[in-house]
């Protein structure tokens, strides 16, 4: 399980600095809260930036908007996605 913990604390920097969040520290997006319309402000438009930033760095692809309001739901539900889908390519 700690490799999707090590994914959650490198995805809460890479979110942070892909939507230029500067008053928002890693600590402070909780790992269960809703990422889109939480706390961190992230809305439809800042997801658009995190698909790319997540197929570009990651591999993976968040093909259509059920989906993506699915792995968007958290950052930890995030996290197992990409470690699950990954996984499937190498």
């Amino acid at each position: 399980m700690s490799q999707i913990e090590d994914l959650v604390g490198e995805l809460k920097v890479k979110i942070i600095s892909t939507l230029g969040l500067m008053d928002i520290k890693p600590e402070d997006i909780k790992d269960d809260a809703p990422l889109v319309g939480g706390d961190t402000g992230i809305d439809s438009i800042d997801v658009l930036e995190l698909v790319m930033m997540i197929e570009k760095d990651y591999g993976v692809k968040i093909e259509n908007k059920e989906l993506g309001a699915k792995v968007f739901a958290s950052i930890r539900i995030l996290a197992t996605h990409i470690f699950e889908n990954q996984r499937k390519k190498a």
